[in-house]
C-alpha cells in the first residue's frame, strides 16, 4: 500500500465522509474543491444513483446475481444490501484493485454466503468474467447485473477503455445489464460547464490523484459496447429515475457526471427499451 500518492478509492471516501483516507488523499481533494465546491455533493449523487440502479435490477428486471467492479471502500447502503433488500438470495461479488479495498472489503462486505470480495483489475487481459475466482460465484449461463460506477472515468485513453468494455460485453450472458455512470464534459456549446470539466479533468489528472477523464457523449455510449441503452438513455445522474422532484437547482459539478443501464437481448429478436 502506497501512502505516498493518492489512491482513486480513498479520494472518493473522504469526499463521502469517510475516515479510510491519508494526508495525500485530502490534499488531492483540496484541489477539486478549489473549482468544485460541491464535489462532495457529486459523490452522494454518484451513490443515490447506484442504489436506483441496484433496486431496479434485483426488483423489476429480476436480476439476481451482480459483478461490481471497482466497488471502492464499503460506506453506506452497499451494492449487496440494497440487492438483498429486493431479493434476501441475490449473489453479489465485489472487486478492487486498492489493497485497503481488499483489507476492509473482506472485511465488511462479505457478510453472508452470497456476497463476497475478489481482489482483481478491470484490465485482466481475459476479462474478469473469466476470472475463476470470480465466476465461481456467478452462473454465467444465467443473467448478470454488471456494475461499473464511476470507475471508466479513470481508465487512460491509451488504454482503449471502449475495446476493453466490447470484451466484457460480448461474454456478458444474455439477458444481463451494464450500468455505468461517468464524468462529462458536454462540450463547447455549453461553455460554463465545458471550462468547468476540462479544468477538472486538469486537476484530477495532474494534481495528485492521476486519472479522471471528462469524456464526451459519444466516447461515454462506447463503453456500452453496442448494446441499446433503456430509458432515460445516458443522462445526468439525477435524471436518471429520480426518486421524486429536484428540491434545489442542481450545481454545476453535478451536471458533469452522467449515467445508464444497457440490456443485452435475451434472443436475437431485438434490443429490449
Amino acid at each position: 500500500m502506497d501512502t505516498t500518492r493518492a489512491s482513486i478509492a480513498r479520494v472518493y471516501d473522504y469526499s463521502l465522509g469517510g475516515k479510510d483516507n491519508y494526508d495525500v488523499d485530502r490534499a488531492a481533494y483540496a484541489s477539486i474543491l478549489e473549482v468544485a465546491p460541491r464535489q462532495g455533493d457529486v459523490s452522494i449523487m454518484n451513490r443515490r444513483w447506484l442504489h436506483r440502479v441496484i433496486r431496479h435490477l434485483a426488483g423489476t428486471a429480476g436480476i439476481d446475481q451482480f459483478l461490481d467492479i471497482g466497488a471502492g471502500l464499503p460506506t453506506v447502503a452497499n451494492t449487496h444490501e440494497v440487492a438483498q433488500q429486493q431479493n434476501p438470495d441475490a449473489q453479489v461479488v465485489y472487486v478492487d484493485n486498492d489493497p485497503v479495498c481488499n483489507a476492509h472489503g473482506r472485511v465488511l462486505l462479505e457478510q453472508n454466503e452470497n456476497t463476497h470480495f475478489v481482489p482483481a483489475d478491470l484490465l485482466e487481459v481475459d476479462t474478469l468474467l473469466r476470472n475463476a475466482d470470480i465466476i465461481r460465484y456467478l452462473d454465467m449461463d444465467r443473467p448478470i447485473g454488471l456494475i461499473l460506477c464511476g470507475l471508466l472515468h479513470h481508465v487512460d485513453d491509451e488504454l482503449d477503455p471502449a475495446a476493453i468494455m466490447r470484451k466484457y460485453v460480448e461474454l456478458l450472458p444474455p439477458g444481463s445489464y451494464l450500468a455505468i455512470s461517468h464524468f462529462y464534459d458536454p462540450g463547447p456549446e455549453h461553455a460554463e460547464l465545458h471550462a468547468l470539466a476540462r479544468e477538472l479533468e486538469r486537476r484530477f489528472t495532474e494534481e495528485g490523484l492521476g486519472s479522471g477523464w471528462y469524456r464526451r457523449t459519444e466516447q461515454i455510449l462506447e463503453y456500452f459496447g453496442g448494446l441499446e441503452l433503456i430509458e432515460p438513455g445516458l443522462v445526468e445522474l439525477d435524471d436518471w429515475w429520480p426518486a421524486g422532484p429536484p428540491l434545489r437547482e442542481r450545481f454545476p459539478e453535478e451536471r458533469v457526471m452522467v449515467g445508464g443501464i444497457a440490456y443485452k437481448p435475451a434472443t436475437s429478436g431485438g434490443i429490449r427499451n
